[in-house]
């Protein structure tokens, strides 16, 4: 009889250590990835207690929240910022976890760096004190983003207490367009379903649009998922999975890779797995999609009209005609032709080197529109080192786009990073929320690392299939 287990399924079972009186299951967590921001406080309880990390082996640590992306120099100028680069330094010493600090060039957003080094496998269960881990689950691995409180239940016990979620299959059928990109995928698809959709979901990504994805194109699908509401996001491992973590430093060797791959294989769900529910999008259908709103749902594609606010439920009304107002836009006009101050590229998003290459190919031989401040920031230093290789750093400094050094930059603008004032940024980051990039009035128009560079070379959003 076939095993009719999704993959989450048969994954959450595996590391099912008990389950507990209140209807939670205890789940032992293979990965657990920390930074600089969520884990200073988590140590902090590990200390009053007096535990210990048992399976050290287990974490691994790198910097990118608070990092400045332009001066490097220790101590940072930012008070803040160089205490908790000194707290990590001093926690991860003190409890022997591994460190991809600053002057190490595997250093990098979080989760650029656990796939670029062969950390993130299928079938693990992994977590994170950040909201996009399920960026991993690009891998058929179950990613969780956790608070504070959980990272040092992690820490103390490799395990979590968590409700098993029901699961969602996502399929994108057909084939993309020229221009239309994976970020405008997954933004279509929260457009469709709402942020609140995949509450109390799973959410399993396939079809022929998804089986087509670079593994780094499926990351940008799965990072985003939490903004749909979804409490992770995976894909399938096939073939595309094996040959991307073939060779990484900590992936299996020589026939323990063999085996490893063919049990990451077996994994997948099956044709006949059982899902909570199913939906299904037609990828031909889907144009560059750029938000408008104040959450990553309010989004259009770049040819549309504004929505009208009286074609929403009565009870989002209010929410719509906030978002208006706080971005200053108008119903039933186009996006198309929103002036920009800032563009951005990076964030764990849409920092790794695809990105990177696609918006290069827009911005070669052109320049960045006069009054625009347009940044590159890669995703990791080995992204970055990859980029020089290429001369992509060439073609957008000649174009008039600073060069940054890794890290999460103006995503979240926890770093000298940020928006000044009404400041619209067309970003390829993953969230448009009010003030989220560091200005509590400044805007963020979310769309692909293509999109911000056609906006950034003319000075207004853009449909970048004119320009390709």
């Amino acid at each position: 009889m076939s095993d009719r287990r999704n993959l989450f399924n048969k994954v959450w079972d595996l590391h099912t250590v008990r389950s507990l009186a209140g209807g939670q299951t205890q789940l032992f967590i293979g990965l657990h990835l920390i930074h600089e921001v969520t884990s200073p406080q988590a140590f902090a309880i590990l200390r009053e207690r007096g535990l210990t990390v048992p399976y050290p082996e287990r974490t691994v640590a790198t910097v990118d929240h608070i990092v400045p992306t332009d001066n490097q120099a220790r101590p940072f100028v930012d008070l803040l910022a160089e205490q908790m680069m000194s707290a990590i330094e001093k926690n991860c010493r003190d409890f022997g976890v591994r460190l991809f600090n600053i002057d190490d060039n595997r250093q990098g957003v979080v989760h650029i760096v656990g796939p670029e080094q062969g950390l993130t496998q299928p079938g693990m269960t992994i977590a994170c004190g950040d909201s996009h881990t399920s960026t991993h689950g690009a891998f058929g691995a179950i990613a969780f983003g956790i608070g504070t409180s959980q990272v040092a239940d992690v820490l103390a016990t490799q395990t979590l207490a968590m409700s098993r979620p029901k699961v969602r299959r996502i399929e994108v059928t057909g084939k993309l367009r020229p221009g239309v990109f994976a970020k405008d995928v997954i933004l279509h698809i929260i457009r469709k379903l709402g942020v609140q959709g995949g509450v109390g979901y799973a959410y399993e990504y396939a079809g022929e649009v998804i089986d087509r994805m670079s593994i780094e194109e499926r990351m940008t699908v799965c990072n985003m998922s939490i903004e749909g509401g979804a409490r992770c996001g995976y894909i399938n491992p096939d073939q595309t999975t094996v040959d991307y973590i073939k060779g990484r430093p900590f992936a299996p060797k020589a026939e323990e890779f063999d085996k490893a791959a063919a049990w990451w294989l077996s994994l997948a769900s099956a044709a006949d797995a059982e899902f909570d529910d199913h939906v299904t999008f037609d990828g031909s259908a889907i144009e560059p999609t750029v938000t408008w709103g104040i959450n990553p749902a309010q989004a259009i594609g770049v040819n549309e009209l504004l929505p009208a606010v009286a074609s929403f439920p009565k009870d989002d009304q209010k929410g719509i005609v906030e978002a208006f107002e706080y971005m200053s836009l108008k119903e039933n006009t186009p996006i198309k032709g929103q002036k920009i101050d800032v563009a951005f590229i990076g964030s764990c998003t849409n920092g790794r080197i695809s990105d990177l290459r696609e918006a290069a190919a827009i911005v070669q031989g052109k320049h960045v529109a006069k009054g625009v401040k347009a940044l590159v920031v890669p995703g990791s230093q080995l992204v970055r080192k990859q980029a020089m290789a290429e001369g992509l750093d060439k073609i957008f400094s000649a174009a008039g786009f600073e060069w940054r050094e890794a890290g999460c930059s103006m995503c979240l603008a926890m770093n000298p990073d940020k928006l000044k004032g009404r400041e619209v940024c067309a970003s390829s980051s993953n969230r448009n929320f009010k003030g989220r990039q560091g200005s509590p009035t400044g805007r963020t128009l979310l769309m692909s690392p293509a999109m911000v560079a056609a906006a950034a070379i003319t000075g207004a959003v853009t449909d970048v299939r004119e320009m390709l």
